[in-house]
């Protein structure tokens, strides 16, 4: 099982424009990963005049080892898919502040005005939120020195590289239960820790007893992930026998929910109380002018695909609401 990345950084542009104070934008995009950099590719090509503010360039997708379900590749590494994204979006020389994040947004006569990191402010007529979410962790030992080495966060992404081997899930809940069952069609063994009782639904783990190379431990709690080069296994703790042992894998899915990005924007439109934004079927928020997009959303199942797909929806609603503003 292979994890380098050949990503050549030369062939992205380094000279884009920076977003500027004095300028009111038709649409910032804050945000970007795929849903943020296909949302500037359509309101580019609808003639808005638009601007991306990207923390992290490029998004989750940049700490993919290897997509294989995205359509047009069979295999390619995450920092290569980004690496086509960016190079597409950057034809239009859409100038882009990176490196910094928004810390208020204000919404004023129509106009949303942005407070940033730096200290700077930005204005537009709309904006749309693409700041994705992030993986809830174990915070234990190993699992930052492994990411991607074994340590994973997306059993749909990267349950394909191990086939035939040993895994472990690391939850409880629906996400944790259904990539169990997922991952026990390809894999020889999956191992389910859970640190309390199962809390998915009884259909899915009447599903998951069904299976027989599946090996559950409740009460059971993740203490450290152990390897070399790759993840080798990992060492924890039962409540119940009050003794600590290891379990030998090849790999582990995290699988105890996300995190939204949604801090800055709580104040202004309805979430849920994990943190997503509300959107409808065509990526509008309860606050006008303000639309969102991919991961940070209610919108299920995170995945790529999905998320640009979102993307370009946003953008287009975004043009609808300035044609009728004009």
């Amino acid at each position: 099982m292979g994890f380098e990345l050949n990503f050549d950084s030369s062939s992205i542009k380094s000279d884009t424009k920076n977003l500027e104070e004095n300028v009111m934008y038709d649409v910032l995009i804050i945000g970007g990963g795929p849903a943020g950099l296909n949302s500037a590719l359509y309101a580019t090509r609808n003639g808005l005049k638009t601007g991306i503010i990207a923390e992290k360039y490029g998004g989750q997708v940049l700490d993919t080892s290897s997509v294989e379900n995205y359509l047009g590749y069979e295999s390619i590494p995450g920092e290569d898919l980004v690496g086509a994204f960016r190079k597409h979006v950057e034809k239009y020389e859409i100038p882009i502040k990176k490196d910094s994040r928004v810390e208020k947004v204000q919404k004023n006569d129509n106009r949303f005005y942005l407070s940033m990191s730096d200290g700077i402010e930005l204005k537009s007529k709309t904006l749309i939120v693409a700041t994705g979410s992030k993986p809830r962790k174990l915070n234990v030992p190993g699992e930052e020195e492994f990411s991607g080495k074994g340590v994973a966060y997306c059993a749909i992404c990267d349950a394909p590289l191990f086939q035939g081997k040993d895994v472990v899930v690391a939850g409880g809940g629906n996400s944790a239960v259904e990539a169990t069952i997922d991952i026990a069609k390809i894999a020889n063994k999956v191992y389910l820790v859970q640190r309390s009782v199962l809390r998915a639904e009884k259909a899915l783990v009447d599903k998951l007893e069904t299976l027989d190379n599946i090996e559950i431990h409740l009460g059971t709690q993740v203490k450290e992930i152990y390897g070399e080069k790759l993840v080798k296994g990992i060492k924890v703790y039962s409540k119940e026998e009050n003794k600590e042992f290891n379990i030998k894998a090849d790999g582990i899915f995290v699988e105890i929910g996300y995190v939204p990005n949604s801090k800055p924007f709580k104040d202004l439109v309805k979430t849920l109380p994990n943190g997503e934004i509300e959107i409808d079927c065509s990526c509008n928020t309860s606050l006008p002018g303000l639309f969102a997009a991919g991961d940070v959303t209610t919108v299920p199942y995170k995945q790529i695909s999905i998320s640009s797909g979102e993307g370009a929806k946003a953008a287009l609603s975004a043009n609808a609401y300035i044609n009728k503003l004009k």
